[in-house]
């Protein structure tokens, strides 16, 4: 009995070890805050700003300007509630203390400068695909912002995904680290268009359903899914009968622009305030994102 107990008790031991060693979050922020070096380029900063919403999300709720980014927004979903954190240049409770390598680890890897991981409703799986040099200017630009007082509130989440350690296992599935690699066979607005999309831009985020994990299932990529606020769904994106299928590109131009669709309706809920964002960036950049679009594999709209 005292046999069996040892060794029950060692396996146990072991499982936490592998546990804690599996998750840590030195393993996805290995590489990931090297600086490019250089000066920043605001007006970059600015378009990248705008490209990955995130007035969107981090804007403080009941104010009228939205470049006050002092959080606190709630985002309902099926693991809990998250508080969208203040990312102000405050220097207590935003990230006006965080160096440029902490702001490229926390997009890249989800790793907060303490060490810790960030809960994937921060989208760095996208973020990830960034260049280093658009972090490096979105986060010159955000510097630019006025500082906001204020912390937003804990997350408050069941368990076991109060367990941010366990996030690490997550990420060992979902996470890959990869930065976005041009098509050599595809054009320029092509190349740019994707990378707007996929990257800074998170589309698929909003637009795709996912397993019970919470992770993207590839096979149904941009097909549409659960609206993050738990209201209704997002539409499917993907040249589908069911999708944009019948819509021209400058149609697509048009709704990233002014929010009007080919029928003369017009986007709402969690869509306006990304339109609000799309409006601001360069109309190049626009249409290389309805170019990029229009050429994704058309999918039946996801169920889920």
């Amino acid at each position: 009995m005292r046999r069996a107990l040892s060794a029950v008790v060692g396996l146990a031991i072991i499982g936490a070890g592998a546990f804690w060693v599996a998750t840590s979050p030195a393993l996805t922020a290995s590489g990931a805050d090297e600086a490019p070096g250089g000066v920043p380029d605001l007006a970059n900063g600015e378009a990248m700003f705008y490209a990955g919403g995130c007035t969107s999300c981090h804007a403080t709720p009941g104010q009228d300007d939205k470049l006050r980014l002092g959080g606190g927004h709630a985002l309902e979903t099926t693991f809990g509630t998250f508080h969208v954190p203040n990312i102000s240049p405050h220097p207590r409770d935003g990230i006006g203390a965080w160096s440029e390598a902490d702001f490229i680890r926390a997009m890249r890897q989800g790793v907060s400068p303490d060490g810790e991981h960030y809960y994937p409703a921060f989208p760095y799986t996208s973020y990830q695909r960034m260049a280093a040099a658009d972090l490096r200017d979105m986060f010159a630009f955000i510097r630019t912002l006025a500082p906001v007082e204020g912390e937003a509130p804990a997350h408050d989440l069941a368990f076991p995904y109060n367990i941010r350690r366990g996030i690490g296992l997550w990420k060992l599935a979902f996470l890959d680290g990869e930065a976005f690699q041009p098509d050599a066979s595809k054009s320029a607005a092509w190349n740019r268009g994707a990378y707007l999309v996929e990257g800074p831009g998170h589309c698929a985020e909003c637009h795709s359903p996912r397993n019970v994990l919470g992770g993207i299932i590839a096979e149904a990529r941009f097909a549409g899914g659960p609206s993050p606020d738990g209201k209704g769904s997002a539409p499917n994106i993907t040249p589908s009968p069911d999708g944009i299928g019948g819509w021209s590109k400058s149609e697509v131009v048009e709704l990233l622009t002014s929010g009007f669709t080919p029928e003369f309706d017009s986007v709402g809920s969690t869509m306006a305030p990304v339109v609000g964002n799309t409006a601001k960036l360069p109309q190049a950049d626009r249409e290389a994102m309805a170019e990029y679009l229009l050429s994704l594999p058309p999918r039946p709209k996801a169920t889920q």
